[in-house]
């Protein structure tokens, strides 16, 4: 991780011609103009003010920095376990499941996060967990792969938000699939605040991992419930 985290490298990303190789609710993720192998996120337009829109007088309150993405990010690699692997000289582990980051730079079109592009071994971006469950559902060799990225949560005490395959995505390029976090790193303020307690972060990142294994048995077999309604009957 690069010092540059509060500030924007000097050369502004070109963005305007380009178009997103992905893009979510909130955010856009172009191939970097100048580096194929860096990944630069930029806030969707208008997305922070809809979603501001959209919540309650109370929380309207709390202002709009927490509905940034990139904001949220940043903060995110700065929690204490990630601090610590960097200071212990672990970084192998903290990147083994998470895509290498740079900081914030800016672009074009306003000001972005930029991350290690992540590919397969021919050279194509890796797709999202999501994309290949409803291809062929969850194979051996996938399932194994969910399960180290499972144990390297719990060993390395990361704190992240809900876990969605459509934020993992899949790379081979070591020889054997992996699955990396892309999006919903980091815990909301107050589980955050309480990592330090002992044995908070084990129950939290538990809970999180149950939460993703229903999420999975959704994607493969919802029977036509919604999620919500899935997780009732579950």
């Amino acid at each position: 991780m690069d010092s540059a985290h509060n500030q924007y490298h000097q050369a502004e990303a070109n963005l305007d011609s380009l178009l997103p190789f992905a893009q979510g609710a909130n955010r856009l993720c172009f191939q970097h103009p100048d580096n194929p192998d860096r990944c630069l996120k930029v806030i969707r337009p208008g997305s922070i003010q809809a979603r501001y829109q959209k919540q309650s007088v109370v929380k309207r309150l709390l202002g709009k920095a927490r509905l940034n993405d990139n904001t949220q990010e940043l903060r995110a690699h700065q929690q204490p376990a990630i601090r610590r692997l960097i200071q212990t000289g672990n970084e192998e582990s903290l990147w083994s499941h998470l895509p290498k980051f740079y900081g914030r730079v800016a672009t074009t079109l306003g000001p972005a996060n930029e991350s290690e592009m992540l590919r397969c071994k021919d050279g194509n971006i890796a797709p999202t967990l999501e994309f290949l469950i409803r291809g062929g559902g969850l194979t051996p060799q996938l399932l194994e792969a969910i399960q180290r990225f499972e144990n390297w949560l719990t060993a390395n005490r990361i704190l992240t938000r809900n876990l969605l395959p459509h934020n993992l995505v899949v790379t081979d390029r070591t020889g054997q699939p992996e699955l990396f976090l892309v999006d919903g790193l980091g815990a909301p303020a107050i589980p955050q605040a309480l990592a330090s307690a002992p044995g908070w972060s084990e129950r939290y990142i538990e809970r999180k991992v149950r939460r993703f294994e229903k999420r999975l048995a959704w994607e493969q077999d919802s029977q036509g419930h919604s999620w919500e309604d899935f997780q009732r009957l579950r």
